[in-house]
């Protein structure tokens, strides 16, 4: 616990010396809208891109609650770094397909963040269509809401038409079309990836790959929603004790307090259910689906309620695009809908 405790407190300290909202406000405009100068001090410095990946491509051979750790720091912060794209998603895909081939190929360079990847997964109709086809190892089609596709080195790519198969794709080979897309949250960018007859190398993968990849993915995902829910109460509690109105702080109003105690509430069970699951995946339990798609519905449905009550409780400078608050919002919103809607989700749990 001292370790990943931390961990947590050198993630935070290179992120607020990195710049805090003021750098994020800047990187999201930036070309490919991430933060390159953060993502390089995090992976060589700290190594988070590394936490994932085991000891013999170089990795720190960590378990993915370290992992989950930094992301609820990076959710804190909002930082566009591809933590969650290629440290989480991407070596989470090449690590359940248990291919040796392609994880000595390419783990390494993403564990020292020379590298990074993206994985193509939702086709037009969402998530549990891909949108690329395989043929004789050539990839056609279009791969929707692909997380950090604009600056990508290497596309992991889920195709069909009838298996799900995983294949690996150079962001440079021929064929390759990048189109970033206009965002919700423009703190995460998205792009739509197509492929035309683009040459790919298959990466084995067990039956139950994309089950096992959800999992992980909503794990994961719960953990960077709990960090944000915690800052945005933060800002909430901030604003509200350094207003007044009527001579008094807004937060001495007696509906102002139990506002932010239901949110106190609602972000600590968030938390409880995250932990739950990733604790799950770490430890390969058996009801680790099931506690994963509980997260990701409490931890979606939570992350929504806290932000909205915190744009409520800002008053008007909450709906400005100025203020940080609204972009916990829109974070909020956005993450709702990753690889399937909560209402979805719901129909997986039978706990």
């Amino acid at each position: 616990m001292d370790e990943l405790n931390a961990l947590i407190d050198a993630v935070r300290d290179v992120c607020r010396r990195g710049g805090g909202p003021a750098a994020v406000r800047t990187a999201i405009t930036a070309q490919g809208r991430y933060d390159a100068e953060l993502w390089e001090t995090l992976a060589t410095q700290i190594g988070v891109a590394a936490l994932a990946v085991p000891e013999r491509y170089d990795g720190a051979d960590a378990t993915v609650r370290e992992s989950a750790a930094v992301l609820t720091v990076l959710g804190e912060t909002l930082s566009p770094v591809p933590m969650f794209s290629s440290a989480v998603l991407a070596t989470g895909a090449l690590l359940i397909s248990g291919d040796e081939d392609a994880s000595a190929r390419l783990l390494p360079g993403l564990a020292a963040g020379e590298r990074t990847a993206a994985l193509c997964w939702a086709g037009p109709a969402g998530w549990d269509t891909p949108g690329v086809h395989a043929e004789a190892g050539l990839l056609t089609g279009t791969a929707e809401y692909v997380i950090d596709g604009e600056t990508a080195d290497t596309f992991l790519v889920l195709a069909g038409p009838d298996t799900v198969t995983l294949h690996e794709v150079a962001a440079s080979a021929p064929g390759v079309t990048v189109t970033p897309l206009p965002v919700l949250d423009p703190t995460r960018p998205l792009a739509r990836v197509s492929f035309d007859q683009t040459p790919s190398q298959m990466v084995p993968a067990p039956e139950d790959f994309v089950d096992s990849l959800r999992t992980l993915a909503w794990a994961l995902l719960s953990a960077e929603q709990v960090g944000g829910a915690a800052r945005a109460l933060e800002l909430t509690v901030e604003h509200t004790t350094s207003r007044k109105q009527f001579g008094r702080e807004l937060a001495g109003f007696q509906a102002l307090k139990h506002a932010m105690a239901d949110m106190y509430m609602l972000v600590e069970t968030m938390r409880s259910m995250s932990a739950a699951a990733v604790d799950a995946v770490a430890s390969g339990a058996e009801n680790a689906a099931e506690l994963a798609a509980a997260a990701h519905v409490y931890c979606s449905e939570g992350y929504v309620a806290v932000t909205g009550e915190a744009i409520q409780l800002h008053g008007g400078i909450g709906i400005t695009a100025e203020h940080d608050i609204g972009l916990f919002f829109k974070r909020a919103q956005a993450d709702a809908q990753f690889f399937g809607a909560p209402h979805r989700a719901a129909g997986l749990i039978t706990l």
